[in-house]
């Protein structure tokens, strides 16, 4: 469950946040300067592959160019990424997950799954957050799209329960405590 972490988890927490300033905002503005290729629907969701995140990481100006409540959640955002997604965890890493998840909801941003197992399932993520592999982390972003097309945005107790059973469901070598009574369709 803790494989989205990496860059990927880090791209689509930018994506909220982005999805969360006004296109009218100084920031915004900001990032369609640096940005110029980029075109302005990727801007308006925060699309944003990992060298333009840490190019943004970097930069003080962009820090500057927010108003008060973007520039909390922009902080707590770093802060993740430095105590939490790391290589390293903080002691006091729940305290940075419980300020990016309060700064994130006074921007308006909408809790998407991801951030969902981030407030609700901490005992899930490896201590080394970096030691998740490339193919698994693409793995739970193939699935998670195909819930977020199957389920159309709406984010319900059904649709979380129907991940975690395809998740416990799709375990290799797993013995079951009931056997099925039918034989697999592609038996031999």
């Amino acid at each position: 469950m803790y494989v989205f972490l990496k860059l990927g988890h880090k791209a689509r927490t930018n994506e909220e946040f982005c999805e969360n300033t006004g296109q009218r905002k100084p920031s915004f503005a900001f990032m369609n300067q640096k940005f110029p290729r980029i075109s302005e629907a990727r801007l308006k969701a925060g699309i944003f592959d990992g060298p333009k995140i840490r190019e943004l990481l970097k930069d003080h100006n962009f820090d500057e160019s927010m108003e008060d409540n973007e520039r909390k959640a922009w902080i707590s955002f770093k802060s993740i990424i430095t105590n939490f997604l790391g290589s390293h965890r903080s002691l006091d890493y729940e305290r940075v997950v419980e300020e990016l998840l309060q700064n994130f909801q006074a921007l308006g941003a909408r809790m998407s799954i991801k951030m969902h197992f981030l407030s609700s399932h901490l005992d899930y993520f490896p201590e080394n957050c970096d030691d998740v592999s490339e193919e698994q982390e693409e793995q739970f972003h193939q699935d998670i799209r195909v819930m977020e097309e199957r389920y159309q945005g709406r984010w319900d107790v059904n649709m979380l329960a129907h991940y975690c059973w395809c998740l416990k469901r799709d375990v290799p070598n797993v013995k079951r405590t009931r056997k099925s009574l039918q034989k697999p369709f592609m038996a031999h």
